[in-house]
């Protein structure tokens, strides 16, 4: 395979995980030299997505603004409709692998829910829809039915985003869903991918402090993510989603002025070449 890359004389970029660790902004379009082997002469180029501009940014399609902005005016409330959501009730998606505090969090939901009229909880299928039935198992059955479950089905990207867009809180998983969190500008809560030496809790941290995020949101964070005791979680109350929002869009809004992933990745193949 090497040998293959060294035939075509190619620029070599090794495109990496996105983080909000100082050590992207350092590293960022840093030459590799390759001294000996198949590949030798080569030089590959460290190019790392991220939220800040000295990064490469995050995937962003030409398109997705207005496709955002048809859907708030046009389809919002018949995506809700559809899914038997009304006017003033709550809509929280959950895509996650298994949380710690997830069964916390469910019985807190049921015996508070955020919404007077109701709360309808959008379960993705996999993981998580797997993750809430045990959870739920466990839980007496009157507190069952404070909330609406919806068990969804597998869908395309776009469908996906639609329902970010639709919801009033994201609770998201991983890297690509979290962007896509970001740029539906809704209060959201990031499960990061855990990792067995837990270097993914500075990975958090750093996440949380780029995005400005107040306590109540990195308390959450740090519950979900088994960074904190589940019963540190705080409840989930309008006045509390507002805080949220409003912190999310202002994250929004930054990366919104930065160059998209793909265009800058396509200046650096220009300019290298």
């Amino acid at each position: 395979f090497l040998a293959a890359i060294a035939r075509r004389a190619p620029l070599w970029i090794n495109l990496e995980y996105l983080s909000a660790e100082d050590y992207v902004e350092r590293c960022h379009r840093l030459p590799s030299p390759l001294m000996s082997g198949p590949a030798a002469g080569l030089t590959r180029w460290f190019f790392y997505p991220g939220f800040t501009a000295a990064t490469g940014g995050l995937l962003r399609e030409p398109d997705l603004a207005a496709r955002q902005a048809a859907f708030a005016s046009e389809g919002r409330q018949a995506w809700r409709t559809r899914h038997g959501i009304g006017t003033g009730d709550c809509a929280i998606s959950l895509f996650c692998y298994e949380p710690p505090a997830l069964p916390q969090w469910l019985a807190q939901l049921h015996a508070a829910p955020p919404a007077p009229q109701a709360t309808h909880l959008l379960v993705t299928p996999g993981r998580a829809a797997a993750a809430v039935q045990q959870a739920m198992a466990s839980m007496p059955a009157p507190e069952q039915g404070a909330v609406t479950r919806h068990a969804l089905q597998p869908c395309p990207q776009p469908q996906f985003d639609e329902m970010l867009w639709a919801c009033d809180l994201n609770l998201v998983r991983g890297e690509d869903s979290l962007v896509r969190a970001l740029w539906a500008g809704q209060p959201l809560v990031w499960h990061i991918y855990p990792q067995h030496d837990d270097a993914h809790h500075d990975k958090l941290d750093a996440f949380l402090d780029w995005l400005q995020a107040p306590a109540s949101l990195r308390a959450f964070h740090h519950a979900w993510n088994g960074m904190a005791p589940a019963s540190t979680l705080p409840a989930i109350t309008p006045a509390l989603l507002q805080q949220w929002q409003e912190c999310v869009q202002a994250a929004r809004l930054r990366l919104l002025q930065q160059t998209p992933l793909i265009e800058q990745l396509q200046a650096f193949v220009t300019e290298k070449s």
